[in-house]
């Protein structure tokens, strides 16, 4: 599959600023290696300082690129370095990327015997996969079993858990010695939630008895040992609410007889006491799809109080949102439409209609319907992903326009808008909603876009932005407003703007040197600030930096015809740190 039309404008809108710099650094730097095409998805390496270079993949699609991941540990807005680097050498060196097969590809050339083979080598070169082929082998060959059986007949589970109940033994094994051996991150988390997705695959591949039986095994395996986790400090929230979540699911997919209910719910109290509340599932098991306001719901007739009898739980929304998943699979559309109106699930109502074709239906009542940024943004992306283009910018303009309690949160929605409305030739729009992703967002990038996007009314635009940007105090806007006000030349502003922060010690050198001939006196005091506590305390591998600082004070005094008060000033710091030899040789860089 060929790349998609990825910019450097779409890098940097999934990247902070301080993400971006840093990413053209690696690129410029050539620490991008091993790109690697399979399909849909690209592979790269990426050296750090650490020994162990990251690995990045980009998942990607003819609309772009949905999801990056990086192995590195950032967990800030948008992409990180890594992923920008990598992206930028799709863009300026797609040359770089090496096409080879997907994996589908690759085993297609063997035949049985080979493929047996192939899986030995690879349990020979690391032995603990045979763990893993034997849980992936038994989901593989797992058999429903039916729905009800004789009441004398012990119920079995229609798969063999064994496997299941061995991983999270396993996982919780582990995760106790790394807590005893002083890790502080949560070891166990991340690895169970891995097996319950398991158990999910099963019930969308219409296995919900399978499914069961596996977060049955989870459950009962957990609630043996998990007080010895807790006396660690681990909170087992995250835990439950994926198994809630999956066994709601499941039991919402399957058919439970009276007896299984019972059973079900016996089990679910016991779980309960140990794991926290799986008030969901137990709903689910009660309700079924038998519950009379539900009924009401899927026949149309919908009211005020949706598919409750009374007042609705706390956990309303995720399960409206498990019965509309279950009823997608099962090819029950209109039930699905009348669901998802009684209980306000504006988005999954729409992108049904979407995928129905009702692009009409859509348009005619989206005015009524769409209260927030968010809903027109999920809706213009589905009909997007269906072609209807000029219908998505219509949504997307509308929901500009939506009232929401932080403005941040129109970003997303607005430079979406605006790439749209630049890609059909609609430069007026693509200007409005830049400049509303710029007051939501503000960023250098932004800033020039709407000046190209804006022309011969960039004069007229331009105080109105200004104006914006230093009204907006967020103490992570600093780089933002450095790098517009020293691109228009606004020096007295960019020193305003560092005062607040001034930490960010590239800025304020950056600021210093536009600042040389416009305020020589700010950069003397600022400059003496920040080199005199590195010389005071010793701090023999920063010496470097605190020369670079003396300069810019050099630079001031010059300015200000000040010769001799630096060269007293110089043969003050020389006469006070004599001692130090390493600093006194650097000092020979200074002028006198």
């Amino acid at each position: 599959m060929p790349l998609p039309p990825l910019t450097e404008s779409i890098v940097k809108n999934h990247a902070n600023a301080n993400s971006w710099s840093r990413g053209e650094a690696y690129y410029n730097s050539g620490a991008v290696s091993d790109l690697v095409q399979r399909g849909t998805q690209i592979q790269a390496s990426v050296e750090d300082s650490d020994l162990n270079p990251y690995r990045i993949t980009l998942q990607f699609d003819a609309g772009g690129i949905p999801s990056a991941y990086c192995t590195c540990p950032y967990e800030f807005e948008g992409w990180c370095k890594h992923i920008v680097a990598t992206a930028l050498t799709c863009i300026r060196k797609p040359k770089a990327i090496v096409d080879r097969p997907t994996l589908p590809q690759l085993l297609d050339r063997l035949d049985p015997l080979q493929t047996q083979r192939l899986v030995q080598a690879l349990v020979k070169e690391q032995p603990d996969l045979i763990d893993a082929i034997d849980r992936q082998v038994t989901l593989l060959t797992a058999t429903t079993t039916p729905a009800k059986k004789p009441t004398q007949t012990p119920r079995r589970p229609p798969i063999d858990v064994k496997p299941f109940r061995q991983q999270v033994k396993q996982i919780i094994r582990d995760g106790l010695r790394d807590l005893e051996d002083g890790y502080e991150d949560d070891p166990t988390t991340s690895s169970l939630l891995e097996v319950i997705v398991q158990a999910q695959t099963l019930t969308e591949k219409d296995r919900p008895d399978s499914a069961i039986a596996i977060l049955e095994a989870i459950a009962d395996t957990l609630i043996q040992d998990w007080d010895d986790l807790a006396d660690y400090g681990l909170d087992s929230e995250e835990v439950t609410d994926a198994l809630n979540t999956a066994l709601t699911e499941a039991i919402l997919s399957g058919e439970l007889d009276e007896e299984q209910k019972i059973d079900m719910l016996v089990r679910i109290a016991e779980w309960q006491d140990t794991l926290g509340s799986l008030d969901m599932s137990e709903a689910a098991v009660q309700q079924g799809w038998d519950y009379p306001p539900l009924q009401q719901v899927l026949q149309g007739n919908i009211t005020d109080q949706g598919a409750w009898d009374g007042e609705s739980p706390d956990f309303a929304d995720d399960l409206a949102l498990i019965r509309l998943r279950v009823l997608d699979r099962q090819g029950r559309d209109e039930e699905y439409l009348y669901l998802a109106e009684a209980e306000g699930q504006t988005v999954p109502y729409f992108t049904k209609l979407i995928e129905m074709g009702e692009i009409e239906a859509v348009m005619e009542i989206a005015g009524e319907m769409i209260t927030t940024p968010e809903e027109a943004f999920a809706i213009a992306q589905a009909l997007h992903e269906q072609g209807e283009m000029t219908e998505a910018l219509a949504i997307a303009q509308a929901g500009l326009l939506l009232p929401t309690d932080n403005e941040s949160r129109r970003f997303p929605l607005a430079t979406w808008t605006s790439d749209l409305a630049e890609a059909l030739g609609e430069t007026q729009t693509a200007l409005e909603a830049r400049i509303v992703a710029y007051k939501a967002q503000p960023s250098f990038q932004d800033y020039r876009r709407i000046q190209d996007l804006a022309g011969q009314n960039w004069s007229k635009i331009r105080p109105e932005l200004l104006q914006a940007l230093q009204h907006r105090g967020q103490w992570n806007l600093v780089r933002v407003k450095v790098d517009i006000f020293l691109y228009e030349g606004m020096v007295e502003e960019a020193i305003q703007a560092l005062n607040r922060d001034s930490f960010y010690n590239d800025l304020i050198y950056r600021v210093m040197e536009a600042a040389i001939s416009v305020n020589p006196q700010w950069v003397i005091d600022n400059g003496k600030q920040l080199a005199e506590p590195i010389m005071d305390q010793k701090k023999a591998d920063r010496y470097t930096e605190a020369v670079q600082w003396l300069q810019q004070v050099r630079l001031g005094y010059l300015q200000l015809g000040q010769q001799t008060q630096w060269s007293e000033y110089r043969e003050e710091l020389m006469q006070l740190h004599a001692r130090k030899p390493k600093l006194m040789g650097l000092f020979q860089q200074l002028g006198r």
